[in-house]
Formats: structure tokens, C-alpha cells, sequence
């Protein structure tokens, strides 16, 4: 995802980061943990304006919630949203320079949980992730929220393929883990489709 895709044209090419991808999430709620399954026809019913017939449900902003990412090593300082996962679909916002935070999942600089944050990719250019494969181990990730900010060191960045990401999501979105920042957006553009995720894990500075 180089500076040379990026052009005018990037809305209709915008990557449905959950919904096309058949992602399956999980996490810790209610004392239980439930399955949160992309639903795959929504790439191939997307409309050129939106590049996806889906829209972000907000959630309330609440004590806590993000505000703002900021990578510096890759240029991005993002605009934050709360988003909900209806139907166990968690869909980013429309823009793709803003980010959705899920927001029944851990708040980011809580002592347990992944603080979940994804975005669109645009193959073309114009999203605030399209580089994020490009972080590396020890780049830092900065996190404003309306209490303060929070600084994570960047610790893994993996790609996984529609195929198997699913296997390790148990692992990748846990709720019982110790605090820590999950960023995750599309990656592997064909010409039709994303055929990947990134996923980049990140912890508390200490």
C-alpha cells in the first residue's frame, strides 16, 4: 500500500474490512464468550459511492472511549468513533481517514482486555491504515481519549489470510488478556477483494 495508489478515485474503492473478509471475532461478555461472524455478501452487494451497502452503527461516546490514533512512523493521527457489532457484525466508519473503536470491548488503557480499533483500506489510497503492514516492532502508537493518553509500543505485526485468521481470533481479540491496543484493517487487494487482514498488537509503554 504505497504512495503511488493514491488518487481521487478512492471512494469507490474502499475495503470492507469485516464484512467482506469473513472474519470471525470473539469476545468476553456477559461472562460468556460469543463468535462475531463477518458476513461475506457484503462486499459483492457494495455500491460504488460507499464501497459497502453497510454502515457503522455508532455506539454513545463514554468516559474513556478514544478520541484520536496517532502512528507516527507512518504519518496517521485518525479521528476516533464508538461502534457497535449488531448482529455480531462490526462494521468501521464509511470515511476511511476515521477509525471505529468497538465499543463493547475493553477501553484502551483498561488493566484487561484488547481495546479493538479498525478502519477501511482503500487499494488506491486515502485510508488512514492503508500502510499499516509497514509498522514495525517498537514503533509507537499514541491514544488520545477525554481522560488522557495513552502510549502503546507496537509488539506484533502479522497478516493472515481469510482462511486462517479465524483459527487464531480466540487468541488475537481476547478480553482476558492483560490491557493492550488491537488495530486491524484489510490487506491483499486482487483487483476484486481483499484477501487478508493486518493485525497489529500493541501494549502499555511502560
Amino acid at each position: 500500500m504505497t504512495s503511488t495508489r493514491r488518487h481521487p478515485g478512492w471512494v469507490a474503492a474502499v475495503g470492507v474490512v469485516l464484512i467482506a473478509l469473513g472474519v470471525a471475532l470473539w469476545w468476553t461478555q456477559s461472562n460468556r464468550t460469543q463468535a462475531m461472524t463477518a458476513d461475506p455478501a457484503g462486499a459483492s452487494n457494495a455500491t460504488p459511492e460507499t464501497g459497502t451497502t453497510a454502515e457503522a452503527v455508532r455506539a454513545p461516546r463514554k468516559p474513556g472511549a478514544p478520541t484520536r490514533v496517532r502512528i507516527p512512523s507512518l504519518g496517521v493521527d485518525a479521528p476516533v468513533l464508538p461502534v457497535r457489532a449488531p448482529d455480531r457484525t462490526l462494521i468501521p466508519p464509511s470515511d476511511p481517514q476515521r477509525l471505529g473503536w468497538w465499543a463493547d470491548g475493553a477501553k484502551p488503557g483498561a488493566a484487561r482486555g484488547s481495546a479493538l480499533v479498525t478502519g477501511h483500506t482503500v487499494h488506491t489510497g486515502g485510508g488512514a491504515l492503508d500502510d499499516l503492514e509497514h509498522v514495525e516492532p517498537g514503533d509507537l502508537v499514541v491514544v488520545r481519549t477525554d481522560r488522557g493518553t495513552i502510549r502503546y509500543d507496537v509488539q506484533r505485526v502479522k497478516i493472515f489470510s481469510k482462511g486462517t485468521i479465524a483459527d487464531h481470533a480466540t487468541k488475537l481479540f481476547s478480553q482476558d488478556v492483560s490491557g493492550r491496543l488491537v488495530l486491524i484493517t484489510c490487506e491483499d487487494w486482487d483487483g476484486e477483494r481483499y484477501l487478508s487482514n493486518v493485525v497489529v498488537t500493541a501494549t502499555p509503554r511502560a
